[in-house]
């Protein structure tokens, strides 16, 4: 495993000015774009994974990732709860048609991870169901590294005063109503519990082969540039590999 920080001691004072943002932001999309040329030549796939808090931040950082892309080579998906179709089946299966092409990049907003969060604590599955994921999900991932995909993983933070502030802006703001429902009203009521579930998530799932990053996203801009340079430097291990 590779341990990641319990929730609470993670530094969310972290932070990048306006200026530093912008000089860096056009450094990074320069390096992604040559990276994304050469994943396609040598045929590599990426996966990269966003979890975090509702109001986190997770659009945001994604649009900042893909701005950086070529659009041909590279998929957003956006994951909701599962069809009945998708119900019938083993619930990893909708995640294994959906993974990308060699040389391709898919970006999970949200992922398999939901079993052992939302799933686990809205009783959509049973308590051996989410328990038994977490070694489903290692090994998962372990086939997907084992194949070649590079698999990246990021959960996003705040804390929960933030989410209010952000919850507060959403529904002032008629252009931004439409990000907040009364779902995430009710996730919000169940602060501690989900906090208990991630931090387990993030214990038993960060391994050597897909490690956790945790983004520090009190300040969007920060953020936004650490998990992009996480992408840069596991894109390049990648690369260095032999073919």
């Amino acid at each position: 495993m590779a341990p990641t920080l319990p929730l609470a001691q993670v530094d969310l004072d972290k932070a990048l000015e306006e200026k530093d943002y912008r000089k860096q932001l056009k450094k990074c999309r320069k390096k992604l774009a040559a990276l994304h040329n050469e994943l396609y030549r040598k045929k590599v796939p990426v996966v990269v994974v966003y979890e975090g808090w509702d109001a986190a931040g997770k659009g945001g950082n994604i649009k900042r990732l893909a701005s950086a892309l070529d659009p041909r080579g590279y998929e957003v998906l956006p994951i909701a709860a599962p069809t009945k179709d998708e119900l019938a089946r083993h619930y990893l299966w909708r995640f294994w048609t959906r993974l990308p092409k060699t040389g391709h990049i898919a970006i999970f907003d949200r992922s398999w991870y939901g079993r052992v969060m939302v799933e686990r604590l809205e009783g959509f599955c049973t308590t051996d169901d989410w328990q038994r994921a977490f070694d489903e999900i290692n090994e998962f991932e372990q086939e997907l590294v084992s194949s070649g995909m590079v698999v990246i993983k990021f959960w996003v933070q705040i804390d929960k005063d933030t989410q209010l502030e952000r919850f507060n802006e959403r529904q002032a703001d008629p252009a931004k109503q439409w990000k907040i429902t009364e779902e995430d009203w009710r996730n919000r009521d169940k602060w501690d519990a989900y906090e208990v579930a991630v931090n387990e998530m993030l214990q038993r799932t960060s391994t050597a082969f897909a490690p956790w990053h945790i983004l520090e996203s009190v300040d969007k801009k920060y953020a936004r540039i650490k998990a992009m340079k996480i992408v840069i430097e596991a894109l390049e291990r990648a690369l260095e590999q032999p073919s």
